[in-house]
């Protein structure tokens, strides 16, 4: 069974979970980053072979995760949208019936990069866009991590990993993970069609690695890593 890890962060109670989202029970929100719905269809329009499943997959995983978590409000920080070229009539469609299968879900979507150049996504998905930072409670909600401001914010942008060690033998592998710093908590890219990137957390920042089925605490094996 999958292995969540509850937390405590700014005086909030957050919720890991292995899908790579956060339960955030205080706001009865699930929140994620970087769906990049539609990369799949753009690698294909400039003739790169993708997989064709990303989508359902994902949409599959969240639903997952929406109802592990209770939560009527889904917050997407950023990049929901890959491309302009990624809005095929495939995915667009696939996307308007998983929503009509959430018709009282709230949606609320802060705007990042690729959604800047992809736009907001169709009418018939009933998301509100803002851009960033976007206040909820004690946190503000951004995509970019150098666009906080004076407030402790949950980001994406980045798609953090860090090494962890494989299950047989010395080698290691580059898991997506978790990263939070004093003010500033980073998500993993929720899309399953998505690279990551290795982070170097700063002595007193927590970083928790995603396994297929777990999240684990790799604070003390980072500040291993770094003696």
């Amino acid at each position: 069974m999958p292995r969540s890890l509850d937390i405590d962060w700014q005086g909030e109670r957050l919720t890991l979970l292995p899908s790579r989202a956060i339960g955030w029970s205080a706001q009865r929100a699930l929140v994620v980053a970087d769906l990049h719905l539609g990369k799949p269809a753009s690698f294909r329009a400039l003739g790169v072979p993708a997989p064709e499943a990303v989508t359902a997959a994902d949409l599959a995983r969240l639903t997952h995760a929406l109802q592990e978590t209770n939560a009527s409000r889904l917050i997407i920080l950023g990049d929901l949208i890959h491309a302009a070229s990624g809005r095929t009539d495939a995915a667009m469609t696939a996307v308007a019936q998983w929503r009509r299968e959430h018709e009282s879900l709230d949606i609320l979507v802060v705007r990042g990069n690729h959604d800047r150049r992809a736009g907001d996504p169709p009418a018939d998905w009933r998301c509100r866009c803002v851009d960033g930072p976007f206040p909820l409670g004690a946190l503000d909600l951004v995509h970019e991590p150098e666009s906080a401001a004076d407030r402790p914010a949950l980001a994406g942008h980045i798609h953090p990993a860090v090494a962890a060690a494989a299950p047989f033998g010395p080698a290691r592998l580059r898991a997506p993970c978790f990263w939070f710093g004093p003010a500033l908590a980073v998500l993993p890219a929720f899309g399953g069609f998505t690279g990551c990137r290795a982070v170097r957390p700063a002595a007193g920042d927590r970083v928790f690695a995603v396994g297929e089925d777990s999240v684990d605490d790799l604070a003390s094996r980072a500040s291993a890593q770094r003696r």
